[in-house]
């Protein structure tokens, strides 16, 4: 600690030195400027004696330091580690598959390079993910200033040069000038911890930015994936109802020739013509739902709304993946989620608030220092050199409850967040227990669709062939021809479902955000735009810790004070 101080007063010495250099460098008196150069050697060296002054007191003061307020523990989830999965035990067992890279870019196990594509594009070029980015910068820097205050807080040169006469008429004139300077420190020690409190909160604050950032990966990775699955699923119901509206168009055109040979009645002809133009009906709807799908993948990439040229080949075919399930125990792959990582960090940032809070209760302890030196050009006058140095010490007794009243808003503030938590592990559980069963059992319900398509077809033949030899109605083939588009269209549709069950299941377990700590968080354009603006120094390229570091800063225990 002392070092560092000693390092700090260093800088200090040199800014000041700089400082008073700019001073003479732009005053307008000659005299002036001798006089603060005279003052600078003056100032510096009983700066110097002042600073290593104070951190000789403050290595004194800081040995009886303590640190009060609640030490943050791990919050336990007393149903968490008797959970076993809910539905995720009800997934084949030869569809688990070991923790490996494959299941962290769960995409990829679709074996579409579009969609790896887009997803890998949505994670550099998404508002969001950026937007997410540059909070863990605006957090790194808000760490910093945490830790800044562990060194004396105020350091403070200052100088003065003014020139004053007066001109009598007749006369001469009569004028002086006068200069002072001096230097300023104020050093509030960590005595009750509070700044270090302060410090742990803006690291627990800077782990949380990070989760929240990984979150976001993951949801814009799930929201690709998902759009995707959707424009292809829309793909493949136009086809079939285009499919569909043709069959039907010939079989209207089959009972008009019939009808105008008098073979058979209008109400033949009127019955396929709805049954053809409710299925054209059909259409638009679909389209509209295509392009508003289409426009939304697009923006979500940050790009103008619009089609994408990359989705033009491979229409119609729906993405479809064995899942590879995390094996972990339940309550890991919970705990490992963004957002309840996320929830658990800022807990811990409002824990270190409490002690915050009440280290305001005790009396603040301050190391103050100064020296100053002035003249006038007026002959005769003195020379004046000041200097004190000594402890201070403030303390807010008679507060009317101000301060003991904050400190139960934390408290209560740090409850809230804890009951926040739970409500994250439950509703995650809920996500993952909710994608699983509808993964199972919509696989079940294609098996049956399946067979319900071919008999449907089969029925379409067996009835278009007795209305051709003239043993059946044609109310017979209309029945049958709805019921093929109707199942169909919902064998279709669940097959989009059950892609959509697997990348719910994936996102619900967090998956994909891995391979994020591995990429930088901002892009060069970025990057340079940012640090010609303002000295970011190595904050914009410091790359993220690995995963799984930021669990390891907390103990496990309860988070209860």
């Amino acid at each position: 600690m002392t070092g560092l101080i000693a390092a700090r007063a260093a800088l200090g010495s040199v800014n000041l030195r700089l400082r008073l250099e700019s001073v003479c460098a732009t005053s307008v008196d000659r005299l002036g400027m001798r006089a603060v150069v005279l003052a600078q050697g003056v100032l510096l060296g009983a700066y110097t004696l002042g600073v290593r002054a104070l951190v000789l007191a403050g290595g004194v003061l800081l040995s009886a330091c303590t640190t009060v307020g609640p030490d943050f523990k791990r919050p336990q989830v007393p149903w968490l580690d008797d959970w076993t999965g809910g539905s995720l035990k009800s997934l084949p067992v030869e569809a688990r598959a070991p923790r490996s890279p494959q299941t962290q870019e769960w995409w990829r196990n679709f074996n579409d390079p579009v969609l790896d594509q887009l997803i890998v594009e949505a994670l550099r070029a998404n508002p969001n993910v950026r937007t997410a980015g540059m909070r863990i910068m605006e957090a790194r820097a808000q760490l910093g200033i945490a830790g800044s205050t562990l060194y004396p807080q105020l350091q403070q040169a200052t100088g003065q040069v003014l020139r004053a006469g007066e001109k009598r008429s007749p006369g001469q004139d009569n004028s002086a000038t006068s200069y002072s300077a001096g230097l300023q420190i104020s050093w509030e020690l960590d005595f009750w911890g509070k700044f270090s409190r302060g410090i742990e909160a803006a690291d627990a604050s800077y782990f949380a930015s990070i989760a929240q950032y990984d979150d976001v990966q993951v949801l814009t990775a799930a929201q690709t994936a998902s759009f995707y699955c959707t424009i292809r699923t829309v793909e493949a119901r136009l086809v079939i109802a285009r499919e569909n509206a043709a069959l039907q168009k010939r079989s209207l055109d089959i009972t008009e020739l019939l009808f105008k040979g008098g073979t058979e009645s209008e109400l033949d002809v009127q019955q396929a013509r709805a049954q053809y133009l409710g299925t054209l009906a059909t259409i638009p709807q679909l389209e509209i739902s295509l392009r508003q799908t289409q426009n939304a993948l697009s923006i979500l990439l940050a790009r103008a709304p619009g089609p994408l040229p990359e989705m033009a080949a491979g229409k119609d075919v729906i993405p479809q993946a064995e899942l590879e399930v995390i094996v972990d125990m339940p309550a890991d792959l919970l705990r490992r989620r963004p957002d309840v990582r996320g929830a658990e960090m800022l807990l811990a940032a409002q824990s270190a608030q409490i002690g915050v809070s009440v280290a305001d209760l005790y009396p603040s302890i301050s190391l103050l220092g100064s020296v100053g030196l002035s003249d006038t050009s007026v002959r005769g006058s003195p020379r004046v050199f000041s200097w004190s140095v000594g402890p201070s010490l403030v303390w807010n007794v008679f507060d009317h409850g101000r301060l003991t009243n904050t400190v139960l808003v934390q408290d209560a503030r740090f409850q809230q967040l804890y009951e926040q938590y739970q409500d994250a592990v439950l509703q995650a559980a809920r996500e993952v227990d909710d994608a699983a069963v509808a993964f199972a059992k919509t696989g079940e319900q294609i098996v049956l669709l399946e067979g319900s398509v071919k008999a449907a077809q089969r029925s379409l033949e067996l009835a278009t062939i007795q209305y051709r030899e003239g043993l059946a109605d044609f109310e017979r083939v209309l029945d049958s021809q709805r019921t093929l588009v109707a199942q169909q269209d919902i064998l279709v549709t669940s097959r989009g479902n059950l892609t959509q069950s697997l990348i719910s299941l994936y996102k619900a377990m967090g998956g994909g955000w891995e391979q994020g700590r591995s990429r930088p968080v901002l892009d060069d354009a970025t990057r340079e735009t940012m640090g010609q603006r303002s000295d970011w120094k190595g904050l914009l390229a410091a790359p993220l810790p690995a995963p799984g570091a930021d669990t390891q800063q907390l103990p496990s225990g309860t988070a209860t004070p």
